[in-house]
């Protein structure tokens, strides 16, 4: 399973066990106090999407750590790391000798270790688009950055409105949206799909698709090949992470997929393998969004040009 998918159930990102980040600029202080603060200088970011989203907003001259997976924008690749989703170094952390920890909802342990060394901590909630939007005006007050949050804000709503217009009013697809597979001597095994999870549900609605998995009411349902069978979706998404496939990878997840022949995507080859797409909620979601869609109403003429991720 990939590292992202396992923090997401393993963090509370799904179930909702996360608390409240309290009062938009305010934060989580040492003793449970919470106050407000002078706007950050040295941030710590404990989680890509808070990354991505603390550069769309400018506040990347802030961030002065990220975690192992932090790999967008290019500039937080140069960045000291912390550790990973799980495991962040809290040595790594206290010498980077931050003014605030931003980390992602579900992490109480973190937030209880780090306000031990009396350091601020900010939780923000990505486990789904709701939630992204909300980290924009919360980030803008605590950097007072209020205007610059706001327009980043309503430039990614509008990029998410387009990208979904596209496919308004056209008959849905049933999709099956996988995320990890194992495939041992050409046979297929332990399919991991997103189901009822709220960010990849709700990407694949805008997308102009239905999420075939959904009913099983478990964010990542883990599928047989018969359990492909009985779902029998129009159309198959695999999502093989943020960086480029190479071709070999790609011919032998298709071949995996080949060996349920019976199910229509397959059928009617409707496969689609997808690699070097953002997979983590934030500013670059519409690029996913515009990319499902492509797989979803291949009849939709595609945007003249890739637009940029949404900034301010």
């Amino acid at each position: 399973m990939p590292v992202w998918i396992l923090a997401w159930i393993l963090l509370g990102a799904v179930t909702g066990c996360g608390r409240n980040a309290g009062p938009p600029g305010s934060f989580e202080q040492p003793g449970g106090e919470r106050r407000p603060a002078a706007a950050p200088r040295r941030v710590v970011s404990l989680a890509p999407s808070i990354t991505e989203t603390l550069f769309a907003l400018g506040m990347g001259d802030r961030v002065v750590g990220v975690t192992d997976f932090c790999r967008h924008p290019p500039e937080a690749t140069a960045l000291p790391k912390v550790g990973g989703y799980l495991n962040p170094s809290v040595e790594a952390v206290l010498r980077l000798r931050p003014d605030l920890v931003v980390v992602p909802a579900g992490t109480q342990h973190w937030q209880e270790m780090f306000s031990r060394f009396s350091l601020p901590v900010l939780e923000v909630d990505h486990r789904n688009l709701e939630g992204v939007f909300a980290s924009f005006e919360t980030l803008g007050r605590v950097f007072a950055a209020e205007e610059r949050a706001r327009e980043a804000a309503e430039a990614l709503r509008a990029r998410l409105d387009r990208a979904a217009e596209r496919c308004r009013g056209r008959p849905r697809p049933r999709v099956l949206l996988a995320i990890d597979r194992t495939i041992e001597e050409d046979r297929l095994r332990d399919v991991y799909v997103a189901g009822d999870d709220g960010f990849l549900d709700q990407v694949i609605e805008l997308a102009g698709g239905e999420n075939a998995a959904k009913h099983l009411g478990v964010p990542f349902p883990v599928l047989s090949a018969e359990g492909i069978l009985r779902i029998d979706p129009d159309v198959i998404v695999d999502l093989v992470g943020d960086m480029p496939a190479a071709a070999t990878e790609r011919e032998v997840i298709l071949s995996g997929w080949k060996q349920v022949a019976e199910v229509k995507a397959v059928r009617t080859g409707r496969v689609y393998i997808l690699s070097d797409v953002p997979v983590v909620p934030g500013p670059r979601t519409p690029l996913l969004v515009e990319r499902l869609a492509r797989c979803f109403h291949p009849e939709v003429e595609p945007p003249a040009a890739p637009e940029p991720p949404a900034s301010p």
